[in-house]
């Protein structure tokens, strides 16, 4: 099916099928009631893993699995030998739409909007990985089709649906750290190549993967063999780096606790690549190694904000509360709550909470769980969304949370992307002394109702992305 005729066909289709199809399907099928039918595209991986965690809830039949690459899928096809199977999801969408309930997306990043859209649109419940889109504009519009079409939404980043964040927030509330006016989060991604040039091989098309649509909306370029299958996340046109990785994970306690919204600005500084004796890189094409990145809020409850992010290896500075014998965070990262107050410090997925100085933890009587957990903690993840289908709950990480943190979190890319950014002065070539001028590194400003930069024009190209022609967004 050509692109233009799928977007025609599924706006219509919108209007044709209702929320819970399966009462077509026949004898053979359990009620809806009772399970979820559902749709699998990027099946190895990542996605392999969410596959067998929905499996794992007994409440989900796999219809028809689709990834455009046969290399790691042997999992999934052998947990569900009876789905269908695809490598253009626009075949799924043409033959299986009415036997769907929902939709789990977790292909690379840059096509993430690309096909879970066209299936919300036409009211299927959607399951998508985190980072929820590439751009900002993309999460904007998943959040505004999810809540026209009044379907159950989940992004993949299971800190989500841990005790964790919700004992944070409790703690937080309870008004013992008094008022929250800084938090430091990092990560110890990126852990695959960035800040690298790109590729000058052109390696042969493995016979399994059909590279023109793993490519979809990216510009066409030569299959490289570095690209796939994980170390895409290091390239802007592909994934969206360390902060893009983890940011849904590490940020939304943050996020959730403090009613963060969006940001108001955004500044970065990053790793500089060197090709010679002060000889400075152009390696604008990918992440790069390492970053920070401030960005600022405005909260009803809190006030200002600053949230500050560190990857690559840095990380913020200590506390001066915290001990010899003492460590902030875990081997993944974590984050540092400052408040008026007193410190408090989690790590990963918000786990293992703490305050600073310890000796407060004496002090401390925590308050009475008022936040309902999630069953599994983060494992429990999948099972919360199932249960939002089959009985209309809430959801952990639904898009109209998930979309303004992605938002936020893409924000912080636009900054990165803006330190980056620049422009050979004129009559300098690359490899000139000094060739280099820097129009990109500053704080940018952002109105967040209106979706756009105030004070940097080029960093609006960046919040709408680019799209290769006949893969446009409608």
């Amino acid at each position: 099916m050509q692109r233009r005729k799928f977007i025609k066909n599924s706006v219509a289709a919108s209007a044709v099928f209702s929320i819970v199809p399966s009462f077509v399907l026949g004898k053979t099928h359990v009620p809806p009631s009772d399970t979820l039918y559902m749709g699998a595209f990027g099946i190895g991986g990542r996605g392999g893993g969410v596959i067998r965690d929905l499996t794992n809830t007994q409440k989900v039949k796999f219809v028809s699995l689709c990834d455009v690459d046969n290399r790691q899928i042997e999992a999934s096809t052998k947990l569900h030998p009876k789905a269908k199977l695809y490598k253009d999801f626009r075949k799924v969408y043409e033959n299986h739409l009415s036997e769907l309930d929902a939709i789990m997306v977790a292909t690379p990043d840059h096509t993430h909007a690309t096909i879970a859209l066209p299936f919300m649109r036409a009211k299927k419940h959607a399951y998508v990985e985190k980072p929820l889109t590439h751009n900002i504009n993309e999460a904007r519009l998943m959040t505004t089709v999810a809540r026209e079409n009044n379907i159950v939404t989940q992004m993949g980043n299971q800190g989500a649906s841990s005790d964790g964040s919700r004992q944070a927030k409790e703690w937080i509330d309870s008004g013992f750290l008094g008022k929250i006016y800084k938090v430091d989060c990092w990560t110890n991604r990126p852990v695959w190549p960035q800040g690298i040039p790109l590729p000058t091989v052109q390696d042969a098309i493995p016979k399994e993967l059909d590279w023109d649509l793993w490519l979809g909306p990216a510009a066409d370029r030569p299959y490289y063999s570095g690209y796939l299958p994980f170390k895409w996340r290091g390239w802007w046109d592909f994934g969206t780096g360390a902060l893009g990785d983890m940011g849904c994970h590490i940020m939304e306690t943050p996020f959730s606790a403090l009613g963060l919204g969006y940001p108001t600005e955004a500044e970065a500084s990053c790793t500089t690549n060197w090709v010679g004796d002060f000889v400075e890189a152009d390696y604008n094409a990918s992440c790069p190694a390492s970053s920070i990145v401030r960005l600022k809020f405005n909260t009803e409850a809190q006030g200002d904000i600053a949230l500050n992010w560190y990857d690559g290896g840095l990380k913020p500075d200590l506390p001066d509360e915290l001990k010899d014998d003492e460590t902030i965070g875990d081997s993944g990262g974590g984050s540092i709550f400052y408040g008026t107050k007193g410190i408090l410090v989690t790590d990963t997925y918000s786990r293992n909470a703490r305050l600073l100085p310890s000796e407060t933890m004496a002090m401390f009587n925590p308050p009475t769980p008022t936040l309902t957990r999630i069953e599994g903690d983060t494992s429990g993840h999948a099972m919360n969304f199932v249960n939002g289908c089959l009985n209309n709950t809430a959801t952990s990480s639904d898009f109209a949370k998930a979309g303004p943190l992605t938002e936020a979190v893409l924000m912080g890319n636009l900054a990165i992307k803006a330190y980056q950014y620049k422009e050979l002065k004129p009559g300098k070539k690359i490899g000139d002394w000094d060739p280099f001028q820097y129009p990109g590194r500053r704080k940018i400003l952002w109105d967040g109702a209106n979706m756009r930069v105030t004070n940097y024009e080029k960093a609006n190209e960046w919040v709408k992305g680019n799209y290769r022609k006949g893969w446009e967004l409608k």
